[in-house]
C-alpha cells in the first residue's frame, strides 16, 4: 500500500490554487488508479483547463459511499511562509506542512492510500471518489461533477466530504453567497451638496441597512445555537469610492456576503436587501436626486447542509470512529449541500482542523492522516458484508 506521506508530498506538489489549472493533478491521479485498475471519468469545466475526477472501485451495485474531495487550493502569495507551500515538509514536531495538506489533499491522499487494499476486498457495495475543481471560490466545480454522478452512477450512495473536522462528524453547514454592488451618484462639488448625490453617503445607508438586517433576523428568533454563530450572518468586507475629499462621489462600490442558516434561503434574506435599495432610490429620486444601485453575484449560491435525512450516512461513520465523537455544525461552506440538495444523504468528515486551513505554513497533524486511514479501513470492512453497513 502506498505510503499516505508520499501520496501527500506528489499532490502538494501540483500547484493547484484556483486561478491554476488542476489537469496535472487529475492527470496523475488516473495514472495511480490505474495501476491498480481503476478507470476514472473525468468532468471537463466549460473552460477546459480543468476537471472533476469520478470513480468506481467495486461493484456497480446499489448504496456505497462516496468521498468527497477538491483539489484546489487558495493562494500563498503574501504569506509569511517558512518554506516552499508546494514541498511537502516533516516539521519533526507530528506535522506535515505545504499548501493543502490540511484543506483538503490529506483527505484525498488517505483515500488514493485505500485504494490497494479496496480493489483487493470483496466489496458488496462500491465506493466512489469524486475529486473537484474550484471549490475554493464558491464550490464552481462541484454542480457538474454531482449531476453526471447521480445520473449515470449512483442516486443511492451516502456522500462523506473530506473537509478538515478533525475526525468529528459534521452535520450542517451554513450557505454562502458573495456579491458585489455598485452605487453610481451624482458629482458634484461638496460645498454644493444639494446638487449632487452621494455614491458614498447611498452606499453607507445600505451597508448599515445590511448589518440590521442581520440584527433583525436574531430579534425575529431565527437562531440555531448548534453554530457558533447561531444565526444567518450578513459582513461587508470590501468598500471602495470616490475621488476626492471635495468631490461629491459619483461611484461607490462595496463587496459583502450572506451566510445564512440551513433554515433559512438566500432568496429571502436578498429580498430584504433588493427591497430597501428600492425604498431608498424612490425617496431620492422625490427629492430630485438621482441614484443607481445594481447588485451583481460573485460566485453561485452554496446551499447549506441541513441536519436531516442522514441517519444511515451517520451512523456508518459514527459505528467506525472513536467512542464518543459527536455531531457539529459550521460556518464555512463546503459542497456537502450540493450533494444533499441532489438527494444524496450527506455529511463532512475529514482529518486536519479549520483553523489550520487558508493559513501560512498550512499544516495537518499526522495523528490525523492515522486516525482518517483507520476510518476508512473500518469503513471499507463494512462495506465487504451487505447493505446493512451503509
Amino acid at each position: 500500500m502506498t505510503d499516505v506521506t508520499t501520496l501527500l508530498t506528489k499532490l502538494v506538489s501540483f500547484d493547484t490554487t484556483s486561478s491554476e489549472s488542476n489537469l496535472a493533478l487529475i492527470e496523475y491521479v488516473e495514472g495511480y488508479l490505474a495501476e491498480y485498475g481503476v478507470s476514472a471519468e473525468r468532468v471537463m469545466s466549460p473552460c477546459g483547463t480543468k476537471a472533476n475526477l469520478i470513480a468506481r472501485i467495486g461493484p456497480k451495485a446499489p448504496g456505497g459511499v462516496m468521498l468527497s474531495g477538491h483539489t484546489d487550493v487558495v493562494p500563498v502569495a503574501g504569506q509569511p511562509w517558512s518554506s516552499d507551500p508546494f514541498t511537502l515538509r516533516n516539521g519533526g514536531d507530528g506535522r506535515l506542512y505545504g499548501r493543502g495538506t490540511c484543506d483538503m489533499k490529506g483527505f484525498i491522499a488517505c483515500v488514493l492510500s485505500m485504494v490497494p487494499t479496496w480493489t483487493k476486498a470483496p466489496l458488496q457495495q462500491p465506493i466512489y471518489l469524486g475529486f473537484s475543481y474550484d471549490e475554493e471560490i464558491g464550490c464552481v466545480g462541484a454542480p457538474s461533477l454531482i449531476k453526471r454522478f447521480y445520473e449515470h452512477y449512483s442516486t443511492t450512495a451516502h456522500v462523506i466530504v473530506g473537509e478538515p473536522t478533525s475526525m468529528q462528524p459534521v452535520v450542517a453547514q451554513k450557505g454562502a453567497t458573495n456579491l458585489r454592488t455598485t452605487v453610481i451618484g451624482q458629482e458634484a462639488h461638496s460645498s454644493q451638496v444639494n446638487q449632487g448625490t452621494s455614491a458614498i453617503h447611498v452606499a453607507a445607508r445600505l451597508v448599515t441597512f445590511i448589518e440590521d438586517t442581520m440584527a433583525a433576523l436574531v430579534e425575529e428568533g431565527r437562531v440555531d445555537q448548534a453554530f457558533n454563530v447561531p444565526h444567518t450572518s450578513l459582513h461587508v468586507g470590501k468598500i471602495k469610492g470616490g475621488t476626492a475629499i471635495n468631490i461629491m462621489a459619483r461611484e461607490c462600490q462595496f463587496e459583502w456576503e450572506i451566510r445564512h442558516l440551513p433554515t433559512d434561503t438566500f432568496d429571502e434574506i436578498y429580498a430584504r436587501f433588493v427591497g430597501f435599495c428600492a425604498q431608498l432610490s424612490a425617496e431620492l429620486k422625490a427629492k430630485g436626486k438621482h441614484v443607481e444601485i445594481t447588485t451583481e453575484p460573485l460566485n453561485v449560491t452554496v446551499p447549506g447542509l441541513a441536519d436531516r435525512e442522514n441517519d444511515q450516512v451517520l451512523r456508518l461513520a459514527k459505528d467506525h470512529l472513536p467512542a464518543g465523537c459527536c455531531d457539529h455544525a459550521v460556518a464555512y461552506a463546503t459542497e456537502a449541500g450540493q450533494f444533499q440538495g441532489q438527494g444524496l444523504q450527506t455529511i463532512i468528515l475529514g482529518p486536519g482542523s479549520i483553523a489550520q486551513a487558508h493559513q501560512p505554513d498550512e499544516y495537518i497533524d499526522i495523528e490525523q492522516l492515522e486516525a482518517c486511514e483507520d476510518f476508512l479501513t473500518k469503513m471499507g470492512k463494512a462495506l465487504e458484508r451487505s447493505a446493512e453497513g451503509s
